[in-house]
């Protein structure tokens, strides 16, 4: 029934492999969706030499799983250095490993695509790790329901904390604050004035609204930043955001911030009707609060002139909860081939998820709102 894991690229028959998947079967963010997997390929983020290569499972009757055998764990936002660390210290090699995920991507959503059986699909994984070694096999931000039918085919689950906004019938951004503190509603208050008095300005632009330059401009702040904080120029191509603007400009939302009418900062979002998702970001100056206005502020005021229920800015970032994101639980699932290393990793897991929800329970005691509202 499976066609064995191939290594060819996304590009092997994609129209033709596709076809046979429903539209409400073909992802539930615009992160879920093949085509976004098809444009990360094309624009060479996916390939051996980026480390994320094309790993696809399928099956007869057109169903797709998308894995990628890694050679290191960046990109992936579940963070397994210290695994990897291990292995090496113990003679032995932690990569390649194989990964179901979306790349680059901190955001839960589908993984199978299609009628497929999980029960087979771990067959398969598991034969394909007996003939060419794989030291593990990974599946991030997944749904808590996946997480579970896989800890019945010898995974173990992990768990990790993001804040995410919720909209509560909020009528509009005063309206939000309301449900604040009063000293947190002002410290809010105050931290957006600021902006506006050293002279900066935003704008929203949507779909059609954003044109070449504008994207010219943020992947220019967009690799400045990566460069400054992580000492590259960031995982994404330009050929990746031009290729977004020409076939998912629906789902895009830029934030242009603007000093006496010169940018000095963007922020790209993709979004449907049920989500907000916060990925891309990158300023040529450093003001304070700047980030806070453009991938926090700027993103709440969106869904609430969009009515949209949900905005998930990223992975990390304590600073969230002070401005109302809640924390909320990710999962994941992971399968250690080598015995002793799976059981340690069990044991962490345990222990990890005890400690994750003593944290999470003390964030929801730092949120700013008047009366819980989780």
């Amino acid at each position: 029934m499976y066609r064995a894991l191939s290594y060819n690229p996304m590009t092997w028959q994609w129209t033709a492999t596709t076809q046979h998947i429903a539209p409400h079967e073909n992802g539930d963010t615009p992160f879920h969706k093949l085509q976004f997997l098809h444009l990360l390929e094309q624009s060479g983020c996916l390939s051996e030499d980026s480390g994320w290569q094309p790993c696809v499972l399928t099956h007869g009757n057109g169903s797709v799983v998308p894995f990628f055998e890694k050679q290191h764990s960046y990109g992936e936002f579940v963070f397994d250095w210290s695994w990897a660390d291990a292995y090496h210290q113990n003679g032995l090699s932690y990569y390649p490993k194989l990964v179901a995920t979306t790349p680059y991507t901190p955001v839960a959503g589908q993984r199978i695509f299609g009628n497929a059986e999980l029960a087979e699909i771990c067959q398969q994984t598991d034969l394909r790790q007996a003939r060419t070694r794989y030291s593990s096999v990974h599946w991030l931000f997944i749904s808590s329901e996946l997480q579970q039918e896989l800890s019945e085919h010898g995974y173990v689950g992990r768990h990790s904390v993001q804040f995410h906004w919720q909209h509560r019938g909020y009528r509009d951004f005063d309206d939000f604050l309301d449900s604040f503190t009063s000293r947190k509603r002002k410290s809010t208050r105050k931290e957006r004035s600021q902006l506006i008095q050293a002279g900066i300005r935003t704008a929203r632009k949507v779909a059609s609204e954003i044109d070449d330059d504008d994207v010219d401009f943020f992947y220019r702040c967009y690799r400045h930043t990566y460069l400054k904080r992580s000492g590259h120029q960031g995982y994404l191509s330009r050929a990746f955001f031009g290729l977004l603007l020409q076939h998912y400009a629906q789902h895009l939302m830029l934030v242009m911030a603007y000093r006496e009418d010169l940018p000095v900062a963007s922020a790209l979002f993709l979004f449907d009707e049920n989500g907000l998702y916060g990925r891309y970001w990158g300023a040529l100056e450093s003001i304070p609060g700047l980030h806070f206005e453009c991938c926090l502020y700027q993103g709440i005021e969106f869904c609430l002139q969009q009515n949209i229920p949900h905005f998930n800015p990223g992975t990390q970032g304590e600073h969230k909860i002070l401005r109302g994101f809640e924390p909320v639980w990710c999962y994941s699932a992971h399968k250690l081939y080598h015995p002793d290393f799976a059981s340690a990793v069990k044991r962490f897991c345990q222990q990890e998820s005890a400690q994750l929800a003593l944290y999470k329970q003390q964030a929801e005691l730092l949120l700013p709102f008047k009366t819980p509202s989780y």
